[in-house]
């Protein structure tokens, strides 16, 4: 019976998916992997947008053969169950596919694109000129509008051309609600997720579960803490690694998504480079992609602003702070001690000022890795971890000292709320989006600090409001057909 309502639900959203777009018969270019829309404030945001060859992505296709050199036989060989070994690395395509063709595959077109925006209840259109998209940045564009006005719904529309062309081939519509500025008292929810493995979907070829669950809360904006991709086994080069993203938000469910929710991008080591990675990390298993070329592509490919640690005002209640946690960082297996860090001097720094000057009621750190954990023992990349204790202790000390400020995290395959034994600091897990990518943890461990423990997948909805006029936090767990897991509620201290 599931498996029928379930079809049923996945049919009609894929007719909204496809009524969002104004289809022309053309021969392109069209919008295949969607839109972003990012970094939303109280007077601007990035709206994201790609041409592609294609109107629709290949659905089960090859994917590309990687094999890798034992260096005592010289033979090479798929490696399985043995980790990421330092093996060079070597890349094949099944007889008669390519790039453009395998699965998930969604290739980039020239063209111009513009857009067009305007307040919900008005019927006057701001207009963009026309942008020529770069092979360089893989045919996408992003155009950044800064004469918005707070808490407003916004209408917009993306138009793609041809060359020269002079009339529109393809279109998409979205919206978003910009924040509230920081005198006006107004609810706001958003929702954090992590761990989008495109393996791990739960739903085939029409993508995750949680994205039309997250869309039935309404939320005014969702954070991404990162793993948004996993490079690792199949990212051998720069456009392996840009079909990485093709492949996930060419998907129904994220496309439906991003073009009505605004959203703040955070990365992680997956989609970085490879799993727990660090700026001079030295392997020859992800072959000729390099971190730097991971760094890059994340910019391409994610709406963001001109650093990737930023802090975000919405209205009277609530700021949020979303750290950079592998550019600075230091080798994960240096000595611990003060020279050892994540966050980076400069970004350390930039934290603790601006929470000390803000006034919001509530805050919250949304961090890509665990601050406060427990984590796994033979970890040795987060805060959580024995590596980075130093660390974590300013960190940790920093948030005592403050009123009000929680700590929601990514990285994990599990979801959970800590209280630190020392601090009292609550940190709450999102946890995976799917739940064949939840794991690493035992259900049955659960440790005195846990107030709630579950491995399993979902995501986590931040919700601020008043209850008699007195400010209220609330965190939910969901799972991952939206039905609530876990509640934490408190009222300002």
């Amino acid at each position: 019976m599931f498996k029928k309502i379930w079809f049923g639900f996945a049919v009609m959203a894929f007719v909204v998916f496809i009524s969002s777009f104004n289809i022309q018969k053309s021969e392109g270019p069209y919008m295949a992997t969607g839109i972003k829309i990012g970094e939303v404030t109280s007077n601007s945001a990035i709206i994201w947008m790609r041409l592609t060859k294609n109107q629709e992505r290949i659905n089960n296709g090859p994917s590309p053969i990687i094999t890798y050199k034992n260096d005592n036989t010289g033979k090479w060989s798929e490696i399985k169950g043995e980790g990421r070994p330092d093996r060079e690395a070597k890349v094949e395509f099944p007889i008669g596919s390519s790039i453009e063709n395998i699965d998930g595959g969604v290739p980039g077109a020239s063209g111009e694109v513009r857009l067009l925006y305007k307040k919900k209840r008005s019927s006057d259109w701001i207009i963009t000129k026309w942008d020529v998209v770069k092979s360089e940045s893989d045919y996408a564009c992003q155009i950044k509008i800064s004469d918005l006005k707070p808490a407003e719904h916004y209408e917009i529309e993306v138009q793609g051309r041809p060359l020269k062309g002079q009339e529109s081939s393809c279109s998409t519509k979205g919206s978003f609600r910009t924040a509230p500025i920081p005198e006006v008292i107004n609810p706001v929810s958003f929702t954090v997720v992590t761990g989008t493995a495109y393996p791990d979907r739960d739903s085939s070829n029409f993508g995750f579960k949680i994205y039309p669950q997250m869309l039935k809360l309404n939320p005014d904006f969702f954070v991404h803490t990162g793993d948004i991709i996993y490079y690792d086994q199949k990212a051998k080069t720069p456009a392996l690694a840009r079909w990485h993203w093709d492949q996930m938000y060419s998907l129904p469910s994220n496309i439906e998504f991003h073009r009505q929710v605004a959203s703040y991008f955070i990365k992680d080591d997956h989609d970085t480079w490879m799993n727990d990675a660090y700026p001079t990390m030295k392997t020859r298993f992800m072959g000729e992609f390099t971190f730097k070329q991971g760094q890059e592509i994340f910019l391409q490919e994610a709406p963001m602003g001109e650093k990737t640690y930023r802090t975000i005002r919405w209205g009277k209640d609530l700021q949020i702070w979303m750290p950079e946690g592998r550019d600075f960082r230091s080798d994960n297996d240096a000595p611990d001690g003060p020279q050892k860090t994540i966050w980076g001097k400069e970004q350390m720094e930039w934290f603790k000022k601006t929470v000390e000057a803000s006034d919001a009621t509530f805050k919250v750190l949304v961090s890509p890795t665990p601050i406060i954990g427990p984590d796994r023992s033979q970890k040795n990349d987060n805060h959580a971890n024995a590596g980075f204790q130093y660390e974590a202790k300013v960190i940790k000390d920093f948030i005592t000292a403050q009123k009000n400020i929680y700590i929601v995290c990514g990285d994990r395959h599990w979801q959970y709320v800590s209280k630190d034994p020392a601090s009292g600091i609550l940190e709450f897990s999102c946890g995976p989006a799917s739940n064949e990518h939840s794991g690493g943890w035992p259900q049955n461990e659960r440790r005195p600090e846990h107030l709630y423990l579950n491995v399993t997948g979902g995501f986590l909805q931040i919700k601020i409001d008043r209850t008699a006029g007195k400010p209220e936090i609330a965190f939910t767990h969901y799972g991952v057909n939206g039905n609530v897991l876990f509640e934490y509620k408190q009222q300002t201290k």
